[in-house]
């Protein structure tokens, strides 16, 4: 054990001499290593981090077609996670779309600007436009791409873009290439901060992809409109391409940085191309979030609840009204709903079924078309083609609820006037046959029932009656034959006189 604890003792400074001496060449290392690599040209700044993709590495398609809503943001917010989960190096967006909604529009621009694989906004095929809302999500994306044939603009605010010529107006502190932007001369104060919200975004989008900020301002403002070489020539796209495949070509090696900081080289020339297409939840999403049906929906349901509830056991409207009011609830809670509107249509519905149960001579019914008629035209609390209410569709429906109301008031009318076919009147004169000796009561069986009857006579078995009055459970009836000519069927009632 001696001569193992010299070893012991003997290597004890020897270590703590080669722990120091790591140390050091630990710290010389780290030292040196960032003058050991290579410095970046002048002028340029290095990235944080350089990513190069593979060849292997999809690319994602993802059509937008039609009005931007919020089943088409919902669309592309799932394909674009489905995308990073697919390892994409590349999405690229399809666009053919007039426009759409506000709302819906800035989730897809934030949903871009956070995204960690580049995305590419591609205005195809020939003939497609990225109108309005298409032009603010195409200058949010890292690349910018038109077909020949397309174009862009008009991303002027529905709302505030109607009326004659406008005189232009320079802006406070605006550069001078921006200096023939003009707005509307007798805007009140809304539409001024809404068209200043919206030049403001678009050129905070121009400037952080490096693109014409001053044309993408006049389009804001004068709702100008390029077509695809024009747009290529004022730096407002990248570049023109016919179709998918020359795309990934033309940006086939180009550095793209996408959020977090991290730059990555594409290579899109030869890589395999998922395309997307929208699912049974997307395309239900998108039926009923159209106004029209949605405002039908919502018809069907109040309806069938008030069905349910004037007859109860029917259970297929009550179930079938829920279900219609739920998913039009649903479908109103997504949209830009005028609730004035909502309500009038919710008044004019219930006035409508009103006449049917109190008839007023059509007061109530005409009170609720027009209500209803008035409310449909403001429901949706926007000016975006395509998301309002179509005055035609509001003049069909208004006809087919006058139609149902008054064909309904009126045979409800008639019904009051026809004779009693049931209860104790249809009674009276009807005849039958003791079925027993009758002293003062007995049974007879009278139009096949067998009743309890009184008479003030005695009355032998097997002779026929007749019905005079009903008290209660109890028949009075008389012979047959010492019964006065009676009808058989019983007196028309005297109509009320509200009816």
């Amino acid at each position: 054990m001696k001569p193992a604890t010299a070893l012991l003792r003997a290597l004890r400074p020897m270590s703590g001499r080669l722990l120091a001496g790591l140390a050091l060449a630990c710290g010389a290392v780290a030292l040196a290593g960032p003058g050991a690599r290579a410095a970046p040209p002048s002028g340029a700044s290095a990235p944080a981090a350089t990513v190069t993709t593979t060849a292997t590495a999809p690319v994602y398609v993802i059509p937008l077609k039609g009005a931007v809503s919020p089943a088409s943001a919902s669309f592309i917010l799932r394909s674009m996670e489905r995308a990073r989960a697919g390892g994409a190096q590349l999405v690229v967006l399809e666009m053919d779309t007039p426009g759409g909604l506000d709302a819906s529009m800035r989730e897809i621009i934030q949903a871009i600007l956070a995204s960690p694989i580049p995305v590419a906004s591609y205005v195809y095929p020939g003939g497609a436009r990225a109108a309005s809302a298409g032009t603010y999500i195409l200058y949010a994306s890292h690349i910018a791409a038109m077909a020949p044939g397309t174009n862009l603009g008009a991303a002027t605010p529905v709302q505030v873009g109607i009326g004659g010529p406008q005189k232009p107006e320079a802006l406070p502190g605006a550069k001078p290439a921006s200096a023939p932007a003009s707005e509307p001369a007798r805007a009140d104060a809304m539409e001024r901060k809404q068209m200043h919200d919206a030049s403001a975004y678009i050129r905070g989008l121009a400037q952080l992809r490096g693109r014409n900020a001053e044309w993408a301002e006049r389009a804001v403002r004068e709702s100008v409109s390029l077509s695809a070489d024009e747009a290529l020539a004022q730096r407002v796209v990248d570049l023109v391409a016919p179709d998918l495949p020359a795309l990934l070509r033309q940006v086939e090696g180009r550095t793209i940085t996408a959020a977090g900081g991290k730059a990555g080289v594409l290579h899109t020339a030869n890589a395999p191309v998922v395309t997307l297409e929208p699912d049974w939840r997307n395309r239900f999403l998108a039926v009923i979030t159209e106004p029209s049906v949605a405002l039908l929906l919502l018809m069907i349901g109040i309806y069938g609840l008030i069905f349910e509830f004037s007859t109860p056991g029917m259970v297929v409207p009550g179930i079938a009204g829920a279900i219609c009011l739920l998913v039009a609830l649903f479908a109103l809670h997504m949209l830009p709903v005028n609730y004035a509107g909502l309500a009038l249509v919710a008044l004019g519905i219930g006035c409508m079924v009103a006449e049917l149960f109190l008839p007023t001579f059509g007061a109530l019914g005409v009170g609720g078309i027009i209500a209803f008629a008035f409310g449909a035209v403001m429901l949706i609390d926007t000016d975006v083609p395509g998301f309002g209410v179509p005055l035609p569709m509001v003049a069909a429906m208004s006809a087919l609820s006058a139609i149902f109301v008054f064909g309904m008031s009126a045979m409800l009318v008639r019904s009051r006037k026809r004779p009693v076919v049931s209860g104790a009147d249809t009674l009276v004169g009807a005849r039958g046959e003791m079925l027993d000796d009758l002293r003062e009561e007995g049974w007879a069986t009278v139009r096949g029932e067998t009743w309890r009857v009184h008479s003030a006579s005695s009355l032998p078995r097997g002779t026929p009656v007749v019905v005079t009055a009903r008290k209660g459970l109890v028949l009075e009836v008389i012979a047959a034959g010492n019964a006065p000519l009676v009808p058989t069927t019983p007196p028309q009632p005297t109509p009320d006189k509200g009816a």
